[in-house]
Parts: C-alpha cells; sequence; structure tokens
C-alpha cells in the first residue's frame, strides 16, 4: 500500500490491515482513532505522530522510535517491537497517558522523558526496559497531583526503574527480579505477589507499601529511604529479619 492510498483510508476511518512499512518516516497525517492490525513497521521514524485513541492488534515494530508522539488513549494488543536481534523500540519526549499494553513484547523498550499518566501494562515482558525521567503523574492544581499507573504479571527483570514515582500504584504480580528500584518513591505501592529477587532497592521510599506475597529474599530494610507502616505476612518476617543479620531463635514451650 502505497503512501496515497494509505492516507485515503485513514481519512475514512477504514481500519488498516497488514501494512508493510520500512525505513521511513510515518507521514503527517491525523490517525485518531485509526485500528491497526497484522501490521509490520522496521525502521520507521514516527515523529509527531498522532495516534490518539488509536488501537494496535497483533503489530510488529522493530527499531522504531516515537519521539513527540500522541499516543494518549492508544491501545496494544499482542504487539512487539522487539527482534531476534536485540534491537529495541523507544518513545521519547512523548504522550502516553492513559495507553495501555496487553500481551506485548518490550524488552530492552526505552522510554524517556515521556508522559506515562495511568499508563497499563498486562502480561508484558518488558525485560530490561528502560524507563528515564518518565511521569506517572499529573497536575490537578498547583498544589494537587495525581499520580496512577498499572502493571500487572509483567516480567519486568532487569528493568530500570531508578528515582521514578509510583506512590499508591499498581504493581502486583510482576516478576522483578534484579530490576533497579534505587531511589524510588514507591510509597503505599501495591507490591503484592511480586517476585523483587535480587532487586535493587537501595534509597526506595516503601513506607506504607504491600508486600504481602512477595519474594523479598535479600531484601535489606536498612538500605531503604523508609519502610514505616510496611506490610508483609508473618513467614516473610523472618527472611527480612535474616537479611538484615538478625538470628531468630525459636523457643520451644
Amino acid at each position: 500500500m502505497n503512501i496515497d492510498a494509505l492516507a485515503r483510508e485513514i481519512s475514512a476511518g477504514k481500519p488498516v490491515r497488514s501494512l508493510q512499512m520500512s525505513d521511513d518516516h510515518w507521514p503527517e497525517m491525523d490517525c485518531t482513532g485509526i485500528s491497526f492490525a497484522d501490521s509490520v513497521f522496521e525502521r520507521v521514524q514516527f515523529s509527531n505522530a498522532v495516534f490518539e485513541d488509536a488501537r494496535f492488534a497483533n503489530c510488529r515494530f522493530v527499531s522504531c522510535r516515537f519521539s513527540h508522539g500522541q499516543l494518549s488513549g492508544a491501545r496494544f494488543e499482542s504487539c512487539s517491537f522487539a527482534d531476534e536481534d536485540g534491537n529495541r523500540c523507544s518513545f521519547a519526549f512523548s504522550d502516553l497517558q492513559r495507553a495501555a499494553f496487553s500481551a506485548c513484547d518490550l524488552s530492552l523498550a526505552s522510554f524517556d522523558r515521556t508522559e506515562l499518566f495511568a499508563i497499563e501494562m498486562h502480561d508484558c515482558n518488558l525485560t530490561g526496559a528502560r524507563f528515564t525521567k518518565v511521569d506517572f503523574s499529573r497536575a490537578l492544581s498547583r498544589k494537587q497531583i495525581e499520580t496512577r499507573a498499572h502493571f500487572h504479571a509483567c516480567k519486568m527483570d532487569l528493568v530500570e526503574l531508578s528515582e521514578v514515582k509510583l506512590p499508591g500504584c499498581s504493581l502486583s504480580g510482576n516478576r522483578l527480579r534484579e530490576a533497579d528500584l534505587s531511589g524510588a518513591d514507591l510509597t503505599d505501592a501495591d507490591l503484592t505477589d511480586c517476585d523483587l529477587f535480587q532487586a535493587i532497592l537501595d534509597g526506595a521510599k516503601l513506607a506504607g507499601a504491600d508486600l504481602t506475597g512477595a519474594e523479598v529474599s535479600g531484601l535489606n530494610l536498612t538500605t531503604l529511604a523508609d519502610f514505616a507502616g510496611l506490610k508483609i505476612s508473618d513467614d516473610q518476617m523472618f527472611r527480612l529479619l535474616d537479611a538484615m543479620g538478625v538470628s531468630v531463635r525459636t523457643r520451644e514451650l
């Protein structure tokens, strides 16, 4: 499909299927609410692209870059943003507020200075993904800021989330082995059933966070910036004390 034919279909609001595009720049056109399915984009530059409330199903993005893109409310289902050679896609200075990714492969993806308020990721592969200077918040007024994000049942081993602010957000059921969460603000966050084995949490804030059912072996509370009101179950208590060098002896009755 050539660009003119593509533009006609998009302007008519028709779903776009089986589009093949490589080594090109996405044309300047408003793709708000358009549906894409079974399409492949290789080394495409999506600069200033407008995909608000667009739908992508079973699409592949190989070495693509979204720069200053408008993707608020976009939905990605069963899409791949990685390839066998480890090439990654990147989102830079883009708007992904209220966007949703379901069963997507985002391994090694880069999110740089991107707005991620109310983003949702379910059952995604985010291994090695990097979140640099991203923002999960929005200002309701000069003094009131709302933070919202939902990551559920995602593979997030080796993910880079240092210094991120995710207070009160839902991160339940994720695998975060060796993830870098140093300096992160996870105050009152839902971390139930997460796998935090060897995760880096130096200087992180976990006050009021819920770690019930999480794998916490090796988590040293003394390296945290705050853990007042941290919620755990009794069987986790012994593992946390052991990581702090405390030997717990049970008394025989």
